[in-house]
């Protein structure tokens, strides 16, 4: 069983991570409606992602005899004053969600359990990746500027990213 904390902890980062891949499937909508379909395809795939990670979780609590509780969900933004803005929305999300992870990291240590810290270590490491990734692509549209040939290039490249969970 779990300590008292940490179910409670862990059923509200779900929620953040349910609530993460609902923004990233808005962001999708937003490149959708600007032709910029690669940015689309990589945000989906970041949906896909997050519901990942919601999953892992709720499979954790309930492996360790607690029980996921669903929360609402709010409501994401919906638009960007350019691919640029989105990403670097991206880039402040996830800095936020280690944040969040870092919290779930000492509330485990705070309650002695080491399963749960161990468990936790992965999302430390996807956390790192997540933010390196989020950068690059905040790094490639500020390097590109307003020029239309190399956000498409950006767009193409960005488009060839697959699930792989």
């Amino acid at each position: 069983m779990i300590p008292n904390k940490l179910p409670d902890a862990i059923n509200k980062q779900i929620n953040r991570e349910i609530y993460s891949a609902y923004l990233y499937l808005s962001m999708a909508s937003y490149f959708d409606s600007i032709g910029l379909k690669g940015c689309a395809s990589w945000m989906k795939v970041q949906f896909q992602e997050e519901m990942l990670h919601a999953m892992k979780m709720y499979d954790y609590l309930y492996i360790n005899g607690a029980r996921a509780v669903m929360l609402p969900i709010e409501a994401p933004r919906t638009s960007w004053e350019s691919p640029l803005a989105a990403f670097k929305h991206t880039l402040d999300h996830e800095r936020m969600v280690t944040g969040l992870i870092n919290n779930l990291v000492s509330i485990a240590k705070a309650e002695k359990d080491a399963a749960g810290g161990k468990f936790l270590q992965w999302f430390i490491k996807e956390q790192v990746e997540e933010e390196e990734s989020a950068g690059d692509k905040v790094n490639k549209f500020e390097a590109a500027g307003g020029d239309e040939g190399k956000i498409k290039a950006i767009d193409e490249e960005l488009g060839k990213r697959r699930f792989n969970g």
